[in-house]
């Protein structure tokens, strides 16, 4: 990629493995994760998002889980990682970590809990962005945990300002913001679908590729919906569409990740842990989630083996 690209396609948000009663990061379960993408199609990663649980690392956690998963790469797809919090200085410094390491872009998630104005928003990103001038800079919009909606006029404002913004995670299931960015931004802004039922919307609206939690489970399926799109096979995309509802409604029957640990770990690749106040599925939860994977042809159904 160029200094100032920004990437396309299934660029896949990865979890934070924990092992242990103490819950220390697993980082060969990240490493397996990180392979079973790029062997199943995905075209890019990122980590220490939503589904990172970052609230629950500290700063050197995050910096090494972003060390280990750049490690793991190798450099075979691009790399952006969720190196934004609610503290200006932290952002700052988890951004310049990640930069100094080589990544391809970072993604800065609006600041949680505190509900900043349109203003404060663009002062914010713009001086986590001009910190940074060589590298892409992706606004992570998300108004359901952030508590604050990153309008598309100021999203406008900032890629006028900063030449080095050039896309925003839309976590949002309002369809009018996802156009009016692109009218205020740019219709080449990239814009990534963060809401897993819209991925197939957000492609016909002229997204670049969506940034889905479903996409650490069924890879190969998430990133296969972005290349008939990309191809300009609109039936079979949205047939595809249609078929991932279920397992994407699924994966959100709880707060993400706990569902998405759970499925990992019945597939093997990681622990079923976090840290509190999360904690495990309510029972009947966790067995909805295994029929569904079970339908999938991502777990065996229970009772098929032997």
């Amino acid at each position: 990629m160029s200094a100032l690209q920004a990437p396309k396609g299934s660029i896949v948000p990865l979890p934070t493995p924990f092992t242990g009663a103490e819950a220390r990061i697993d980082e060969d379960a990240l490493r397996r994760i990180v392979e079973f993408q790029l062997d199943n199609g995905s075209h890019g990663l990122s980590c220490c998002g939503t589904t990172g649980e970052p609230s629950s690392l500290s700063v050197a956690e995050r910096q090494r889980v972003v060390e280990v998963v750049k490690e793991a790469i190798g450099g075979r797809v691009p790399f952006v990682p969720g190196t934004g919090s609610n503290n200006l200085a932290e952002t700052l410094e988890m951004t310049r970590h990640a930069v100094e390491l080589g990544v391809d872009g970072v993604m800065i998630i609006a600041p949680y809990y505190v509900r900043p104005n349109q203003q404060n928003l663009f002062d914010y990103f713009a001086a986590v962005a001009r910190s940074v001038p060589g590298t892409p800079v992706i606004l992570y919009n998300i108004p359901g945990r952030a508590a604050v909606n990153v309008e598309p006029e100021t999203i406008g404002r900032l890629r006028e300002a900063c030449p080095n913004v050039v896309g925003v995670k839309q976590a949002t299931k309002d369809l009018d913001d996802v156009s009016y960015t692109l009218v205020h931004a740019g219709r080449d802004f990239a814009v990534y679908c963060g809401a897993e039922t819209l991925t197939y919307p957000m492609l016909s609206l002229g997204g670049a590729g969506h940034i889905s939690a479903t996409g650490v489970v069924a890879p190969r399926q998430i990133a296969r919906l972005y290349e008939l799109a990309a191809a300009g096979e609109w039936d079979a995309a949205r047939d595809l569409h249609f078929e991932m509802l279920e397992l994407n409604d699924m994966l959100f029957v709880e707060v993400n990740p706990v569902p998405l640990k759970t499925a990992l770990s019945m597939m093997g690749l990681c622990e079923a842990r976090w840290r509190l106040p999360l904690g495990p599925m309510l029972p009947e939860n966790e067995a909805r989630l295994r029929r569904t994977l079970a339908r999938y042809g991502i777990v065996e159904r229970e009772g098929a083996a032997g």
